[in-house]
């Protein structure tokens, strides 16, 4: 489907190119002949098929769609590529398949998505997102992190009274381990690895989370079960360490990257409010 939708775009852009070749007057002669001799050499077809010449600029676009999803792009194969999807396409013109509803209406869809993609990418050309914007957002997300991180085990269960059976377990003479505790008790799929959550910061948690974890020492656990909406905790610290923020450099592509995201959705949101958008049924 991706090539086929690659393949309209190259279609559409060699008919334009055709309508275009069919409206503009021939040159003199001499003319002609002094810009054949200054300019490069056009690029000749692909190849021809039953009259119809296939655009390099095809070749081109089925070349990088191979590419990406990893299957071989020699010349041959695009060349294979392009004259098969030319005989199929003239098949099914020659069947009358495109007066189909159904391929009417696919045709127009990808259509629509080729010229979507298309003024999604000049838009990021021409609203490209300035250092200082970046560095800007990098300080604000910078200045909002936790300096600490903890590296939290917990085990989850569904009542408050399991929860206080489990720290008198802890508590006994001959304490149980944590770890076989969370594997036997524990709700959470962390339960198998011993209730093990890895590192977190604080804002990464939910609020009565946050607060227990925070107020524990390495070794340290809840002596309390603590209520969220994921039912009652029993919390332990593994360890803390400080939180080294990375530097603008290592993060810079993803910001950038989140910004024009946030671009983008703002664009098609005043698209919307300016257009009248009308469902049919809806009052």
């Amino acid at each position: 489907m991706q090539t086929t939708k690659i393949l309209l775009l190259a279609c559409m852009a060699l008919g334009a190119q055709q309508v275009l070749a069919a409206d503009t007057p021939a040159a003199p002669a001499a003319a002609t002949n002094a810009t054949a001799a200054s300019a490069p050499a056009a690029k000749l077809p692909i190849a021809i098929v039953n009259g119809v010449a296939l655009d390099p600029m095809q070749a081109d676009l089925v070349r990088m769609d191979l590419m990406q999803r990893k299957r071989p792009a020699s010349d041959e194969n695009v060349r294979n590529a392009l004259i098969d999807n030319e005989l199929m396409s003239q098949e099914a013109l020659r069947l009358g398949l495109d007066k189909s509803p159904e391929v009417k209406a696919i045709l127009a869809l990808q259509q629509k998505d080729v010229l979507a993609k298309a003024v999604i990418d000049d838009y990021v050309k021409q609203h490209p997102v300035a250092d200082e914007r970046i560095k800007a957002e990098y300080e604000q997300i910078k200045a909002k992190t936790d300096d600490m991180e903890y590296q939290p085990a917990h085990i989850l269960v569904a009542d408050e009274k399991l929860a206080k059976q489990i720290i008198a377990k802890l508590d006994g003479k001959k304490p149980a381990k944590f770890e076989d505790l969370a594997k036997q008790y524990s709700k959470d799929d962390t339960g198998k690895e011993g209730g093990d959550l890895g590192w977190l910061s604080p804002s990464n948690v939910v609020p009565e989370f946050a607060k227990a974890m925070v107020a524990l020492k390495k070794g340290e656990y809840t002596k309390t079960p603590v209520q969220t909406q994921f039912g009652w905790h029993i919390i332990k610290i593994q360890n803390v360490r400080k939180f080294d923020f990375p530097a603008i450099d290592k993060v810079k592509g993803r910001i950038a990257n989140q910004l024009l995201q946030q671009d983008l959705r703002k664009y098609l949101a005043e698209l919307r409010a300016t257009a009248k958008i009308e469902i049919p049924g809806q009052k």
